[in-house]
């Protein structure tokens, strides 16, 4: 087993609002760092620019960025693609383990797939 956790689809439905809004805070960070005028600034300040407002804002979304990705992290929450909303929740299914797979847009988790499967292989819950 590759994963200490292990959700239900219950579980995973329930984790579905902490996990939309660290969708959030990583798509608002990853604006934050491809800010072209705080970018642009930084690299004429140079090194002697750690604290001014432009690096401040690149070092904010870093930060939130970096947040975002370790708390998915420590719930075992796998992000496959953040434009998509893409995640998979590892689960048990007959003893091995597979990921529960959801999508942006869908309203509860209802799929699955084995680990090296990925959202091509997707199969609905019911589906044995």
């Amino acid at each position: 087993m590759v994963h200490r956790l292990h959700y239900s689809a219950e579980q995973a439905d329930a984790a579905l609002p902490w996990v939309r809004e660290r969708l959030e805070r990583l798509r608002a960070a990853r604006e934050g760092l491809n800010d072209e005028e705080a970018r642009a600034a930084l690299a004429e300040a140079g090194p002697s620019n750690g604290g001014g407002s432009p690096g401040q804002v690149v070092s904010a979304a870093f930060l939130s960025m970096r947040t975002a990705l370790t708390e998915l992290r420590e719930m075992e929450v796998v992000l496959r693609d953040l434009d998509r909303g893409l995640v998979d929740f590892p689960s048990l299914r007959e003893g091995r383990e597979v990921y529960l797979c959801w999508e942006e847009g869908e309203d509860a988790v209802e799929h699955w797939h084995e680990p090296d499967a990925g959202h091509g292989g997707r199969r609905p819950l019911d589906d044995g």
